[in-house]
């Protein structure tokens, strides 16, 4: 079988670095867990990415789950760093994680479209799968941050094979986001382009289709003082999953920022609970 994963490496740190990384998420997240840079093909690009996985394999095959970063091109990318701590951290919990930088960003070929083929790259992360024996490929969760809330809808769309989803501070009506402000509204026609601005949107905004997201558990959680995405973005979406009688949690931390910075215990404990309880069944 030819490999979609054309190169990987184990993510290297010091002493230093771990002994921070520790201090932050645990001495379990980072001891009990291998992350890794890779490079993979998605449509024929060469896309950077990283994937994670406990130290010590089970017997059993572990569930997959897809993480979706946020920002556009650079500024958002993971780095050694925070890809050691965060995916080392859901790792630990008994995981195989997956995520991208999406095409174009981090040396990767190509270009981004925040939201048109460079869901693709998230697509495309399924069948690496394929390539680990311990991955149990029949249970897939997904999770979002920030636009990655808006890329994990886009992908639902389009592949509903997922058992729950996990959103935070997710984008779920960008075309109210993207009017919203007179600088927004130009940095997304650039983005898209003129002529079709609106059209592109439009293909984006998720809860105008929210109807054709499959029916699974959604976790939803925002910032209350969120000055990035506001958080009527996750109180919108809930509503729409109450009428459609999704199961569904919304959780606003009242003064959360949008990074949720002091409330990262709390978002780690929630979001293990809900893979655990619809993954591990």
């Amino acid at each position: 079988m030819s490999s979609n994963i054309i190169q990987r490496n184990e993510v290297k740190l010091s002493s230093s670095q771990i002994k921070m990384l520790i201090s932050g998420w645990g001495e379990e997240a980072i001891e009990n867990s291998v992350v890794e840079k890779i490079t993979y093909l998605s449509d024929g690009l060469k896309v950077k990415g990283y994937i994670a996985y406990p130290k010590n394999i089970p017997a059993e095959k572990i569930p997959c789950i897809i993480w979706n970063r946020g920002g556009y091109e650079n500024k958002g990318a993971i780095d050694h760093f925070t890809a050691r701590g965060m995916f080392g951290n859901i790792a630990s919990w008994g995981y195989m994680v997956f995520t991208s930088q999406y095409r174009g960003n981090d040396g990767g070929e190509g270009k981004e479209q925040i939201g048109g083929d460079d869901v693709n790259d998230i697509l495309n992360l399924k069948p690496l799968a394929d390539e680990f024996s311990f991955a149990d490929r029949d249970k897939w969760g997904i999770e979002g941050w920030s636009r990655g809330g808006m890329m994990s809808y886009l992908v639902l769309l389009k592949n509903p094979d997922f058992k729950c989803a996990v959103i935070t501070g997710g984008l779920s009506n960008i075309k109210q986001y993207a009017e919203s402000s007179e600088r927004l509204a130009p940095y997304y026609k650039e983005m898209l382009g003129e002529e079709k601005y609106l059209e592109e949107l439009e293909k984006r905004t998720i809860i105008s289709k929210a109807e054709k997201l499959p029916d699974i558990p959604y976790l939803l959680m925002h910032g209350g003082a969120d000055e990035t995405v506001p958080v009527t973005q996750s109180i919108e979406m809930a509503k729409k999953f109450n009428n459609l009688k999704f199961t569904y949690r919304l959780v606003i931390f009242e003064k959360g920022d949008h990074y949720l910075k002091n409330h990262r215990a709390e978002v780690s404990e929630l979001t293990k609970n809900w893979f655990d309880k619809y993954l591990k069944k």
